[in-house]
């Protein structure tokens, strides 16, 4: 999975910078938070988004373990209205994670509302995920809440997308 999806590849793909805001939805136990968190450094902030409670206890003992202070923790899933900012985030990322969410267009939605203009959405799906969503699906779904494809990457097995938030909504 590291080849396709670690932390040093999507952190590439995403163009994350030191200073960037980047909300994580389903964020799991932090395999890909913790480095997020460490290459936004002290003047960015990784959000970590899970429904699952268990996950972000997991996940908040990573962080305390790298001694990171920059990850603020949600819990609940995409499209509940967790998400309340708008246009503060640079970057979002949904990993093996949009087959999972109930609503996807609301929650699409949600995600495009925090965004900032010019902000990108990355979604990465790696089959055999039990929840894989296939290329035509994940453009559909994100074109139609607003997103414009900016690149992708990967074959139709493995895949990552980025989406951005047009600067003129």
């Amino acid at each position: 999975m590291n080849s396709l999806a670690g932390s040093r590849i999507l952190i590439e793909r995403i163009g994350l910078k030191n200073g960037m805001r980047l909300l994580d939805v389903g964020c799991g136990p932090g395999r890909l938070t913790v480095p997020f968190a460490k290459c936004v450094g002290q003047r960015g902030e990784v959000v970590a988004l899970d429904i699952q409670e268990k996950m972000l206890q997991k996940l908040k003992e990573r962080i305390k373990n790298n001694n990171l202070t920059n990850v603020r923790f949600l819990l609940g899933g995409a499209g509940l209205g967790k998400i309340q900012e708008e246009n503060g985030f640079d970057r979002a990322i949904l990993v093996t994670v949009l087959g999972e969410i109930p609503d996807k267009k609301i929650a699409l939605k949600e995600i495009f509302k925090a965004l900032k203009p010019g902000g990108i959405l990355s979604i990465t799906e790696v089959f055999p995920d039990p929840d894989f969503q296939r290329q035509n699906k994940v453009l559909r779904l994100a074109a139609g809440v607003g997103f414009t494809l900016d690149k992708k990457y990967g074959n139709i097995f493995a895949f990552t997308m980025n989406f951005v938030k047009p600067k003129i909504v």
